[in-house]
């Protein structure tokens, strides 16, 4: 019989409910969760194709010491005597952790607690850093504590809706159809999208401001000038709930019309629109996400937010407040244990003493840290220089997402020693690992995890551990027993450790701390797990309930006041005659961090499979770029080449590249490589939205399309590009100089039987060549090649992987590369849950539908997930204003 078990997505922070179903045959079905208050059953296409990733190739198995197999006995017992004598000759904060927001939390309780704790060390950080510490910054000037104010129900219950530095589209999908269902109900609802890019969250707006990179401060600052000299200004709630408002007023400059202008590039009549909606509109909610983080004044952007929002009193109240989007489905929960370098576990601060006697007491920890460890970007600068010499890295890759990511590596390469816990055997980290360690992965794992609205969910392993796979926190609390610290962590099972981590929350807390789940501290296993999802604050004695913070003051500074602060409008132009372009990093829609979930999934590489840089018609024609052409991208940290898309939704002067594609995906596409290591000063997160680049036309002798049922190896071309596929694989390349024997080529990067001979024709005048090997009825391979970016019909070519061939017209149309009339391309993914193709959707519109709706139900697409939804009303807007011409 199937067994359902409930569960949460291990992608964004939006923290979705999911229900996994296991059948009697062992395949793993997933859908939402319609009793989760997160997403009501709603999945995004990423979430909705899980059950595609749980595959075990490439899964580290056992735990390895310089690439040999060995017990968890010997690697543990290396690990902690390694340790352990790094501590004895150098001092604590000679070693480091490094961890993840995809750990749960307790998995990071316990890593905190051993170097903070017991090793006596600040030196834990995580890759949350990159993604939403200028929020806890912000959050912490302001309010005293690290609190997100409001709810995901607050979005619904807004009538302006402001959604700055976040593409909620693709980033938060499940959060973006909340949105527009309820802008759809209620149409009077105004949305306001600021970012340089037109994405695709950019079609729901009522407003798109496409403003300068870093321009956001200056606006907001902007903002607040104009409601201290309007009406909107709840000077009751100023009076009696805050401090600093003609200090943050004043230093917030003159910024007349053209000042504004130029620190915004907006056109003043956008801004004075965008002024008169808060101003006249009382429910406002302000979401912020890495467009406003991920920069060096980014802890100045929270704050000018926040600042606007206290000023109207327009915090804490359904339907108001600013609301941070964390990136990670366990950033929160790595914010609230201490999994900052700058913080300690239950929301205390590392700088005060009475905290850090509270955390000794708590704990029996013998040798508490004292200060602050060292923040992501420096903690490898102190890998690179020696002050650190040993390193454990935990459920994260940082020779790809960390800034100057290419000297990251060279530091790895250099250290001493090197543990990484990971579920995959070769990632770019792994591969300079002295000790890998073999970590649970989503559907094994036993714990749980916060979302953006501080609900705290439960995820549930429905798979055994493959191999010899263990739990993060009990390879870190076996280091910690073999290090001498048995007694505080003889932990036999996660719940036992969310117990401690409750109990801690409401040890000595009289209220004058946000954090507190103290109803949880006497859990035992059975009400673990059955817990159902709840919001935090949940203290001793009371039932869950959704909660807002700050309607009524209640703040967490000494005096119970709100921080008004002081943010700098200054705006630091960092383009050059060497580079001129403005680089910004992100995501895609289907993809997630380093791939090395979502690369499993043919589905999800369907819809973008190859790294890309979007830029200006205008930009492209400037450097001689036609669509599809190679671009090689540079700064003074490192080079890039990724394929040319063009597009006005792209300002001038500005690129967007992706940040998931990694060596194991790609030849030259680590774009973090070219992110310079500098931070925003209080919260140490690298800016990576404004990056100065240079561009210019990668030129190949030879381009090539090749799909393979073998994963190919030792690709030793300029350019490779490499998608998982359904029945094998796609690649991508290109070459400056043509081997003179493809087929030989052919043989060894596809490992090709000997005997198998290839069909196929070259035309020499014109230098385009086919070729296509068989195994009887069954395609081995298929590599089309051309002197310009190939055209070939994609998405049909993977689909010949899956067939027959007995037919040799069929295997005359594969090396021709044109499907014939009875199997028509479906063109190039748009709808991934559905596999619905562009040239799918135009035929659909010729055929009379009008609406996404209809589209919709003709195809599917857009009816689950939704977020190709702006991307379909694309097509259908084109296709009608061709026909009407």
């Amino acid at each position: 019989m199937a067994t359902e078990v409930k569960t949460t997505c291990p992608y964004c922070g939006v923290g979705c409910g999911v229900i996994a179903t296991v059948g009697d045959d062992g395949g793993v079905g997933v859908k939402g969760d319609p009793d989760h208050p997160a997403n009501f059953g709603r999945l995004c296409s990423k979430g909705s194709a899980l059950a595609e990733t749980l595959d075990l190739d490439g899964r580290l198995l056992y735990p390895e010491i310089d690439g040999e197999r060995v017990d968890w006995d010997e690697a543990l017992d290396r690990v902690a005597e390694r340790f352990s004598r790094t501590i004895a000759e150098h001092g604590p904060d000679s070693v480091a952790f490094y961890v993840s927001g995809q750990l749960l939390t307790e998995d990071y309780y316990v890593a905190n607690k051993l170097m903070k704790g017991f090793i006596g060390s600040g030196n834990i950080d995580t890759n949350s850093r990159l993604c939403m510490s200028s929020s806890v910054a912000g959050h912490r000037r302001a309010f005293g504590a690290d609190t997100v104010p409001g709810c995901y129900e607050d979005l619904e219950l807004a009538d302006l809706v402001i959604l700055t530095g976040s593409n909620l589209a693709w980033c938060h999908p499940v959060l973006y159809q909340r949105l527009a269902a309820a802008k759809a109900a209620r149409p009077q609802m105004r949305v306001v999208v600021i970012d340089p890019r037109r994405t695709m969250t950019a079609d729901i707006a009522d407003l798109h401001l496409a403003i300068r990179p870093d321009g956001d401060v200056a606006l907001f600052n902007g903002l607040f000038k104009h409601l201290a000299a309007s009406a909107a200004v709840d000077h009751d709630y100023v009076s009696a709930h805050t401090s600093g408002f003609a200090e943050a007023l004043s230093a917030a400059g003159t910024l007349d019309e053209a000042t504004l202008a130029e620190a915004t590039g907006l056109a003043i009549s956008e801004v004075a629109a965008f002024f008169r909606l808060f101003e006249t509109t009382e429910r406002v909610v302000t979401c912020y996400s890495q467009g406003v983080n991920q920069s060096v004044a980014g802890t100045d952007k929270v704050n000018a937010i926040i600042n606007c929002h206290l000023a109207t009193g327009r915090i804490g109240r359904p339907g108001m407040g600013p609301i941070s989007l964390t990136g990670q489905p366990n950033a929160m929960g790595g914010r609230e244990v201490g999994g900052l370098a700058n913080m300690l576990a239950a929301h205390l601060d590392i700088e005060k003493s009475a905290h850090r006697d509270q955390v000794r007491r708590f704990w029996g920890a013998p040798a508490l840290a004292s200060k602050p460890g060292l923040k992501a970007v420096d903690m490898f600068r102190a890998v690179a220089d020696g002050r650190i010499k040993a390193i454990w890295i935990m459920a994260t890759n940082p020779v790809v997402s960390m800034p100057d990511a290419d000297a990251v590596e060279a530091a790895l390469k250099a250290c001493p020693f090197v543990v990484v816990s990971d579920v995959l055997k070769e990632t770019d980290t792994t591969r300079h690992a002295h000790v890998l360690l073999p970590s649970l992965g989503w559907a094994e794992k036993d714990g749980t995890v916060t979302n953006s609205e501080r609900r705290i969910s439960r995820q549930r392993g429905f798979l055994p551990p493959p191999g010899e796979a263990r739990a993060d926190w009990w390879q870190l609390a076996e280091a910690g027993h073999r290090m001498g610290f048995s007694g505080a962590f003889a932990y036999t099972s996660p719940c036992e450790i969310f117990a401690e981590h409750a109990g801690l929350s409401s040890f000595e807390n009289d209220g004058r701390r946000d954090f507190d789940i103290g109803a949880h501290a006497e859990i035992d296993r059975p009400h673990y797990d059955e817990l159902q999802p709840f919001q935090w604050p949940q203290p001793r004695g009371t039932e869950s309930a959704t909660t807002r913070f700050f309607a009524d003051g209640g703040f967490y500074h000494p005096d119970g006041r709100a921080r008004f602060v002081a943010a700098a409008s200054g705006f630091a132009d960092r383009l050059s005659a060497a580079f001129p372009f403005t680089l910004n990093t992100g995501r895609v829609r289907d993809h997630w961090h380093t791939m090395t979930r979502t690369g499993k999934s043919p589905r999800l590489s369907a819809h973008i499979g190859e790294p890309f840089v979007e830029i200006h018609p205008r930009d492209a024609m400037e450097l001689g770029l036609s669509p599809a052409d190679l671009v090689a991208l540079e700064s003074p940290y490192g080079t890039s080449i990724v394929r040319a898309l063009i597009t006005e939704r792209q300002a001038r002067g500005n690129l967007f590249v992706p940040m998931h594609w990694s060596d194991q995906f790609a030849a030259k596409a680590r774009i973090d490589a070219l992110v310079p290591p500098i931070t925003d000063p209080v919260s140490g997160q690298p800016a990576s939205k404004n990056v100065a680049v240079s561009a210019r036309r990668f030129a190949a002798s030879a381009y090539g399309f090749a799909v393979s049922a073998a994963k190919p190896r030792g690709l030793d071309c300029a350019y490779w590009a490499l998608a998982k596929a359904k029945s094998g694989w796609r690649l991508e390349v290109a070459v400056r100089r043509a081997p003179e024997d493809w087929v030989g080529w052919c043989r060894r990067i596809f490992d090709l039987p000997g005997e198998v001979e290839p069909i196929g024709y070259a035309d020499g005048p014109s230098g385009h060549r086919r070729l296509a090997f068989f195994d009887g009825d069954r395609l081995l391979l298929a590599l089309y090649l051309a002197p310009e970016p190939v055209a070939v019909a994609r998405n049909w070519a993977v689909e010949q992987l899956s067939i027959s061939h007995g037919d040799l017209r069929l295997r005359f149309a594969l090396v021709a590369g044109r499907p014939g009339a009875d199997k028509p391309d479906p063109g190039a993914t748009v709808c991934s849950c559905f596999n619905v193709g562009v040239n799918q959707i135009v035929a659909a519109v010729r055929n009379g539908c009008r609406t996404v709706e209809a589209v919709g139900q003709t195809l599917n697409a857009g009816t689950n997930c939704g977020s190709c939804r702006a991307e379909i009303r694309g097509i259908v807007d084109g296709c009608l204003a061709a026909a009407a011409e």
